[in-house]
Order: C-alpha cells, then structure tokens, then sequence
C-alpha cells in the first residue's frame, strides 16, 4: 500500500497546491530528469518512494509540495546525489497574493533575523496602510479582478504581522521623500497611510529614515534594495523591477549593496527628524 492511497478513494489530488511556485516547477523538473536518466518509469519510482504514480506525476508538475519522506525515498532512488535534499531546502509553496518572482524572499523575511529596505518608487509593502495598498493594486496593469485584488490586499497585510509578531527583529526602512509626497489614492487615503506608518514605526524595532528631496549625496542611485540576515549568519539581498525580482547571494555583491545601504543611512533624515516630516505633511493635507 502506497502512503497516498488513503487519498486516492477522493478522485483527486488532495495534496495539489492552489498555486505552484516556481521553486516546486523547478524541483519537479529535477525529479523527473533523475527519473528518466534512471530509466524509471513515475510507476517505478511511485513504488519505491511507497507514493502512487500520480503523486509522483504531481511532485514533477510542481503540483504538489513533496513531505520529507518522499525526498528520502527519491534521493535514494535517484542516485543519492544530494541534489533532492538540498534543492528541498528551498522549496516555497504558491501562496495567492504573492508574485511568484518574490515568494522565496518573502519566506526568508519571516526567517530573517534583521531586515533593512531602501525604496524610491513606492511605501514598501511591510509599511502600507490597508487604503493606500488597494490604491496600489488599483493601478496595477492589467486591471486585476476583484478576486486578485483581495488576495493581493489579504497577503501585503498577512506580510505585516511580522513587525508584531517580532518585536526582537529589527526592520530598517529608508524611503525617498518624493515616495511620501505623491497623493496616490488621494487626501484621505495618504491621511491614513500617514497615521499608519507613524503608528508602526513607533515601535522599538521597526525604524524609517526619509531621504529628503534636496539631498546633495545619495548612495543608492541604482534603485531600490533588500537586505536581510538568515539565524545561520548568511547576508542576503534582493533587488526587484518590472515583473522581476533577484535573490542576491554573492557574498561580494551583498557586501556592496550593505555599504550602499549604510551610507545612505547616514544621508537621510534620523527617525526623529524623519517621523517630524510626515507629521508635518499630514498636517499639510
């Protein structure tokens, strides 16, 4: 008897995922290339990783996230080449509401054990009031469903929770002035936003620097950047653009994009200063 037969009376895949992510298409491929260089069939395989030939089908669709026995039982399998059980460490489900480009950051954010964000184009999505991130999915091209918009809200506000759940985790937040000063949604929707983000960085560990607009230096021309440190030690980054987003692992690369980081830090108004400007603009609307 398979592990998954109990499953099968149901007609269906009940461990199908909603959305697959890239992570899991990308698993599955690997899984079938060892496959087929075995000369295994998915009934073969299904037999020794004591799963039934469409689960294995499911794994290698990137339809179902595989539990750990089904990566032991494959790794051996295949070959025992350590390919399964390290490529399993980065596997991320397909969460709704989440670009497929940004899931794998977004599961090491809720890891991390610091988080630092520089932003120019819009208020990062951890400092969004609920109004001011439907007004920005509302501009979104093509227009989104009501349905998308939903998931799109519910997983920007899920992403929040951090900032409370963690109160030892730093969150540093630098974000250009000009960001501030676009009435995106309107008076009311900005007077939220406003009241939301003082709220938040009123907290011990969540900072925000603004970069005011008649700066004479500015470390980070080149766009906007994440940065975060894993509980191993590990210094990643994460850059982001039309329909893209880059997980930077390049331990030099990272370290430019800290300095960059740092100095801009020194550039930008302190917390203090920072909080007074959007007082000040609230007051202006």
């Amino acid at each position: 008897m398979t592990m998954d037969d109990a499953c099968a009376t149901t007609g269906g895949d009940v461990g199908r995922e909603p959305d697959a992510s890239d992570s899991l298409r990308t698993f599955g491929a690997v899984v079938q290339a060892l496959r087929e260089h075995a000369g295994l069939s998915r009934a073969d395989l299904g037999e020794r990783v004591r799963y039934s030939k469409h689960t294995v089908e499911s794994v290698e669709l990137g339809r179902r996230m595989p539990d750990e026995s089904f990566v032991e039982l494959a790794e051996e399998a295949l070959g025992n080449t350590g390919a399964l059980r390290k490529a399993a460490k980065y596997l991320t489900r397909g969460e709704p509401g989440l670009a497929a480009w940004f899931r794998r950051w977004a599961h090491l954010e809720r890891l991390a054990v610091s988080l630092c964000t520089y932003e120019c184009r819009l208020v990062p999505g951890l400092l969004q009031s609920e109004g001011y991130a439907r007004a920005v999915f509302g501009n979104s091209i093509p227009l989104l469903t009501d349905e998308q918009m939903e998931a799109q809200v519910t997983a920007r506000l899920d992403r929040q929770k951090m900032l409370y759940e963690r109160p030892d985790v730093p969150f540093g937040f630098i974000v250009e002035e000009s960001v501030f000063r676009r009435k995106l949604g309107g008076a009311e929707v900005m007077r939220g936003l406003y009241d939301h983000v003082l709220d938040l960085t009123a907290r011990r560990n969540v900072m925000l620097q603004v970069v005011p607009m008649d700066i004479e230096f500015h470390a980070c021309l080149d766009g906007p950047v994440q940065l975060l440190e894993t509980p191993d030690g590990r210094r990643l980054g994460y850059s982001e653009g039309q329909q893209n987003g880059r997980l930077i692992a390049d331990p030099k690369e990272v370290r430019l994009l800290h300095q960059r980081y740092d100095t801009l830090r020194s550039q930008a108004l302190n917390p203090k200063d920072s909080r007074g400007l959007l007082e000040r603009m609230r007051g202006e609307l």
